[in-house]
């Protein structure tokens, strides 16, 4: 080799090398991540982001009209969904990750080729329409009462281990609340199940072979959890560590299952900002009216000095579930928005609105809302409101700019308008539709009363400094590049 070639080979390795580190530069800025300006929010693709969505299933891989589905809800502005990894037989179209040998029964060292084509499929078509990906990795309702029973991990239906060997018992007819299913204490710094804990780990490491192909995709251990900390604190580690080792920035948290926000557990979390990237706070939409509001403040403040993301990837509340109406529903979605939530979700029915016509028209009025008012510019703001009922209406402000106020039920309020300057001048959403419904003005520099104009939920978007011309101006989806073609 001569002396020119050695050079011109050195400048090329050179290149490849820099060019690589600029690719994955490029690669980490335009993923998903708190957003530096504001870390209450996401952004994504270097611009700030607020996630909405609404979905009809938890492990929505798994739909057989995903692709339906997810054009559906493109259409009304969402763009946030939420995946546990899940395969319990809910429906009859779910498969399970394991390869189903002719005996019956499953090898766990052996995949089932489907349940991995449909995760992959998922992960490439939101990555399409720039969806945002929570999944959950592990999901305590598939190993106890009768979800337990046909599972692949049960000794009964696999060949490679006893229940002897695995510790696993038979049955585990207990609410999985009650945390006594051994598969969540397998861990080295817990029980150290060498059996059981290798086919998990070899479980991670494959999903983890898919997601981290992507930038799109944030990290949840668990669905609603009382499991033990060391649990969470071992998959969260060791997910973060894989990803270093492929070169990626991933964002990781934990959901806990207590219903109050301010409880002991909820602090695993909150107090651990060098292992968790944000927070789930799903658990709080038990919570109803104004106490649903100030539990979420709470954490708000409770983070104020290190702020990051608040996820609520299940707002709960639907006729035809247990935990509240459709009316909770749109009520929690709302005090989530002016309450400062990076990420909000409707559940699946039937414990949530799903992506139903209402939720529809609550996500549409969202980004109308966001189009005169972008969400993280917004802060709560409950001091602008006076002569209030409980639970009758809600307030986020940008200074200068404006503010956003939310009727639960019709109602009227004082509005405090002396931090404005300028002409105040509001526009109507009505939420039984999501279309605008009419204008109005309050007088700038004074307190003024406002009064939804009939019964119903109702958002009103004031802006401070407003020509009549401007408000007139029709609000295009604040950003079309979510829409696609």
């Amino acid at each position: 080799m001569t002396r020119q070639t050695r050079v011109l080979l050195s400048v090329y390795v050179l290149g490849a090398f820099w060019t690589g580190l600029v690719g994955l530069s490029v690669g980490q800025e335009t993923g998903i991540r708190p957003w530096p300006k504001n870390p209450y929010y996401w952004q994504y693709k270097g611009k700030p982001i607020l996630l909405i969505g609404g979905s009809k299933d938890d492990n929505l891989f798994q739909i057989p009209d995903l692709k339906e589905h997810l054009d559906e809800m493109v259409a009304v502005g969402a763009d946030y969904v939420r995946n546990t990894m899940s395969d319990r037989p809910d429906k009859g179209f779910e498969v399970y990750p394991f390869r189903k040998l002719p005996s019956g029964k499953y090898d766990l060292n052996q995949w089932n080729d489907e349940y991995w084509r449909r995760f992959e499929n998922f992960l490439r078509w939101t990555k399409e329409r720039d969806i945002i990906v929570q999944i959950e990795v592990w999901d305590r309702f598939d190993y106890s009462r009768d979800n337990w029973e046909l599972h692949p991990y049960n000794p009964k239906n696999n060949v490679n281990y006893t229940y002897a060997e695995s510790g696993f018992e038979e049955h585990y007819p207990a609410h999985p609340g009650a945390n006594k299913q051994p598969f969540f204490f397998t861990t080295p710094s817990q029980r150290n199940n060498k059996v059981v804990f290798p086919y998990q780990r070899r479980f991670v490491d494959q999903m983890l072979s898919y997601t981290l192909q992507y930038d799109h995709v944030l990290y949840c251990i668990d669905n609603e959890t009382s499991g033990e900390e060391a649990w969470a604190r071992f998959w969260a580690e060791y997910i973060k560590q894989q990803a270093r080792k492929a070169g990626k920035t991933v964002y990781v948290t934990e959901m806990w299952d207590d219903w109050d926000l301010t409880a002991p557990r909820h602090r695993r979390t909150l107090d651990h900002p060098e292992l968790y990237d944000f927070a789930d706070i799903s658990q709080n939409n038990h919570q109803k009216a104004d106490l649903h509001w100030e539990k979420f403040q709470w954490v708000r403040n409770y983070i104020a000095k290190r702020p990051w993301p608040l996820n609520s990837v299940k707002i709960y509340g639907a006729d035809t579930g247990r935990y509240g109406t459709d009316q909770d529903g749109i009520e929690r979605f709302w005090r989530l928005l002016l309450g400062g939530a990076a990420a909000v979700r409707f559940h699946r029915p039937d414990s949530g609105l799903g992506l139903t016509e209402k939720a529809k028209a609550s996500i549409l009025a969202a980004r109308k809302v966001e189009g005169l008012i972008p969400w993280w510019e917004l802060k709560p703001a409950m001091s602008l409101l006076a002569d209030r009922e409980p639970n009758e209406a809600y307030a986020a402000a940008a200074p200068g700019k404006g503010c956003v106020l939310f009727f639960t039920d019709g109602g009227s309020v004082s509005v405090d308008c002396t931090g404005f300057s300028g002409q105040m001048v509001g526009r109507w959403i009505d939420l039984r539709s999501g279309d605008w419904a009419g204008q109005f003005r309050l007088p700038a520099g004074a307190k003024a009363p406002l009064q939804a104009p009939d019964k119903g939920s109702w958002v009103a978007v004031i802006l401070a400094g407003t020509d009549r011309t401007t408000a007139d101006r029709p609000v295009e989806h604040p950003r079309p590049q979510l829409l696609y073609q």
